[in-house]
């Protein structure tokens, strides 16, 4: 039986946002899948676009590693999705607003943000990640 959007989506984000593996988060990933990043800067400590499971592998690794000496966890009881299926069988897209908590005296910051799933074989052959820039320096 093939993964349902929701399966491929608690995956992407347990292995990603939840646990920083990036090994497991490229695996979700076709051999020639493509992660894209449209509103990310030229210069931005993630590149625009990353294509192939190894160049994701990679480049998540070190922006993994790069968000461990500082970079805040999101809050998962105060976060949440919504998925929203299409007409294709093989597109999803997720409505995310994740919550970071505020440092001491500050309050908890809100980024919302949309990703566009293209599955192939179960896994994602394409995600386009739209999200504030600003999250990733």
């Amino acid at each position: 039986m093939p993964k349902t959007p929701q399966e491929i989506f608690e995956s992407y984000v347990y292995a990603g946002a939840m646990t920083r593996n990036a090994d497991a988060l490229a695996e979700s990933f076709t051999e020639d899948g493509i992660f894209e990043a449209p509103l990310l800067p030229p210069g931005a400590s993630l590149p625009r676009r990353l294509e192939g499971r190894e160049e994701i592998r990679k480049a998540m690794a070190a922006y993994y590693e790069r968000q461990a000496q500082g970079g805040r966890s999101p809050n998962l009881e105060k976060s949440g999705y919504v998925l929203h299926t299409t007409s294709s069988p093989d597109v999803f897209i997720a409505e995310i607003d994740t919550v970071l908590d505020g440092d001491e005296g500050e309050e908890d910051t809100t980024h919302s943000l949309v990703q566009i799933f293209r599955i192939r074989d179960g896994k994602i052959a394409r995600l386009r990640d739209y999200f504030a820039p600003g999250l990733i320096g």
